[in-house]
């Protein structure tokens, strides 16, 4: 499966900063140090209706990771995939009586070209569940050997009590753990589980739906959590620095994967540090696809929104924060983004040497965003008010936004 095309990412004076980002894991502040390249995994599309401005606010914060780290020098290895094949897939196929496939490779295009139009620098491996079969077949296999997998009805289950680490990423109770699993794709009430928590790691065939050849599990489909873990395995390999996706993957879906990769690596942890963004809200929910309460990228697009205006919308909060997508968002973002390119259309201006130092410390602190964009606020403001002599400063404040922060001006 191929990704979409790169924007190039302008080289800037001196040198980006280490970044410093919250683990969930440990709940406060980590320093990553990575070698040459620095490795990151981020859960990708399930492929049925994309997308939405809670998938863009995720992707964009990776995005921010992703050139952060190149302001250092470094290559960044960074991995996604697509769940293609899952229930809710299936299930809206099924409901518009329309192929699975062909549904599946329709919304992930469209995926491509949202990335592409906000500028999201794309994974060097884009990778989907079925392509990745062959691999996560013996995965499940070896699991089964070592004593942490086992059958029920014909479906494999991982045994959660295998992995003495299990519960250190999301750090929740068995209480909110199993709520949650019933919520994001579980079975916890499933009679004949070992532990309510155990997920499942491939499906025995059911009619009507698609299957695979399992060698010795019989054929069917893998189970969510073991797909993230082959592919990142796979072309990551373990220690990774970044597992990255929205704070509602926390629990269960890289709480099971770290636990799987553990158990058939023997090595701790998976991850460096598991980076979660916030939600985006609309109307006072959730964004979400079972709501139905979505704002789409595309939507906008067609409506005729600078894709540079979206992003801009997106930065303004911080990755963390649970934020409300709102007209006015929009607006603000939009009569920034004026702003900024009428400062940088003029012949000159104040040193924006500063600016560039004021961009990297806010982003390498936890990705603050919103002090980036404070800075260049600041910047924009003195020009306006003073002018100034740089003839070169319009120039670097424009390529220090668009490396930095991924927004043409």
């Amino acid at each position: 499966m191929h990704a979409w095309p790169a924007s190039e990412v302008p080289a800037l004076p001196g040198e980006g900063r280490d970044l410093r980002i919250h683990d969930t894991a440990t709940g406060g502040l980590v320093t990553l140090d990575p070698g040459p390249v620095a490795r990151i995994y981020v859960c990708g599309i399930t492929p049925y209706d994309a997308t939405h401005m809670g998938h863009a606010a995720t992707y964009n914060a990776f995005d921010l990771v992703q050139r952060v780290w190149l302001d250092t020098k470094r290559q960044v290895h960074y991995v996604q995939n697509v769940t293609d094949v899952d229930d809710p897939l299936l299930e809206r196929a099924q409901r518009d009586d329309v192929d699975w496939v062909e549904l599946a490779e329709q919304e992930t295009a469209l995926f491509r070209e949202d990335m592409t139009a906000l500028r999201m620098l794309p994974p060097r491996h884009y990778i989907g569940a079925v392509e990745a079969i062959p691999g996560i077949v013996p995965l499940v296999e070896r699991l089964r050997d070592l004593g942490a997998a086992y059958e029920l009805d014909g479906d494999v289950y991982f045994s959660v009590e295998s992995d003495p680490h299990f519960g250190e990423v999301s750090r929740l109770d068995a209480a909110a753990m199993r709520l949650l699993s019933a919520e994001r794709g579980g079975d916890p009430d499933r009679p004949g589980k070992k532990n309510p928590l155990d997920p499942m790691l491939w499906m025995a065939a059911r009619d009507g739906e698609p299957s695979w050849d399992g060698g010795s599990l019989g054929r069917g489909r893998p189970g969510w959590h073991i797909e993230c873990v082959a592919i990142a395995l796979d072309h990551l390999g373990m220690g990774f620095e970044v597992q990255g996706g929205g704070s509602d993957l926390a629990f269960p879906h890289h709480e099971m994967g770290a636990s799987h990769a553990q158990v058939l690596t023997g090595e701790f942890p998976m991850a460096k540090a598991y980076v979660h963004a916030g939600m985006v809200a609309l109307d006072g929910e959730k964004m979400s696809k079972s709501k139905g309460n979505l704002v789409f990228v595309s939507r906008l697009r067609r409506d005729g929104v600078d894709p540079a205006a979206i992003r801009l919308a997106l930065l303004a909060h911080h990755y963390r924060s649970d934020w409300e997508w709102t007209d006015r968002v929009l607006q603000e973002a939009g009569e920034r983004l004026d702003r900024w390119r009428a400062a940088v259309s003029r012949p000159d201006g104040p040193s924006a040497d500063g600016l560039v130092e004021e961009i990297r410390d806010a982003l390498a602190d936890d990705l603050n965003a919103p002090a980036a964009l404070a800075a260049v606020d600041r910047w924009v403001a003195l020009q306006q008010e003073h002018g100034g002599e740089d003839t070169g400063a319009p120039g670097l404040a424009s390529r220090a936004v668009d490396a930095l922060l991924g927004v043409a001006l």
